[in-house]
């Protein structure tokens, strides 16, 4: 079979596969959708692990709607048999796919030869505890442990920090620039197209208040500086039991 005539195979299946998915939501839902936050729409509209309920994703955050499309939702849904908080497990889903949506050539990384594990850290030139993390960049990634460096800058958009990082991200060697700013060099002002206002926004949406802050592979949130011995403990050591946060 010719490699078109494949193509427009698989067009046609996902064309049915969404059509019979709209099909499956009640009409009522739609149109409440329609007016859950005006102008957008969802990512993904899913029925949700309660009966009559439906789940709306937006980017990192998830909310419900009932059957009838009278009523909105938001909290968390936990499963009390399993002691799982179910929303929490799709919030983690949303977070890592709008991270990983802004892709890897718009991250500033950090890599060992041989990577075992990847962390995603919003960090800030200016903070302390973003410092020490990146004096031990050699310790974190002698463990295995990439880091992905994505731009929080906390005095916000426009601020000297923010103008601060976009030279960094504009730089011909941004690994270089990132050190130097770390360091509390001063690093050549520049300009380009960047990405540095759409990751501080990313940022916001996924609930970061200070930084460094840290997403693991599984789209776990952990807010602070975590030394690297202590951070590949934690990949390492299998999920403990109880609720998720």
């Amino acid at each position: 079979m010719k490699k078109q005539s494949v193509l427009l195979l698989l067009a046609g299946l996902l064309g049915w596969q969404l059509a019979m998915a709209e099909k499956a939501i009640a009409p009522e839902v739609l149109e409440a959708v329609e007016n859950v936050i005006p102008g957008m729409k969802p990512d993904r509209v899913n029925p949700a692990p309660v009966p009559g309920l439906y789940e709306l994703v937006y980017g990192p955050h998830i909310v419900y709607v009932t059957a009838d499309g009278r009523y909105m939702v938001r909290g968390d849904v936990v499963d009390l048999k399993k002691r799982e908080n179910l929303t929490e497990t799709k919030r983690k889903e949303a977070r890592l796919t709008a991270i990983n949506d802004l892709g890897e050539d718009s991250m500033i990384i950090f890599a060992p030869e041989a990577a075992k594990y990847s962390v995603t850290v919003f960090t800030d030139i200016e903070c302390g505890y973003c410092r020490r993390l990146h004096q031990q960049m050699a310790d974190y990634n002698r463990l295995g442990i990439t880091i992905r460096y994505l731009a929080f800058p906390r005095a916000g958009v426009p601020s000297d920090t923010y103008d601060q990082m976009v030279s960094v991200w504009c730089a011909d060697d941004p690994q270089q620039a990132m050190t130097a700013a770390k360091a509390g060099k001063r690093v050549e002002p520049k300009q380009c197209t960047n990405p540095v206002r759409k990751q501080y926004e990313l940022g916001q949406a996924v609930g970061v208040r200070g930084t460094p802050t840290m997403i693991l592979e599984d789209g776990e949130v952990l807010p602070g500086y975590v030394p690297p011995q202590q951070l590949v403990q934690m990949l390492e050591s299998p999920k403990s039991a109880g609720l998720s946060r």
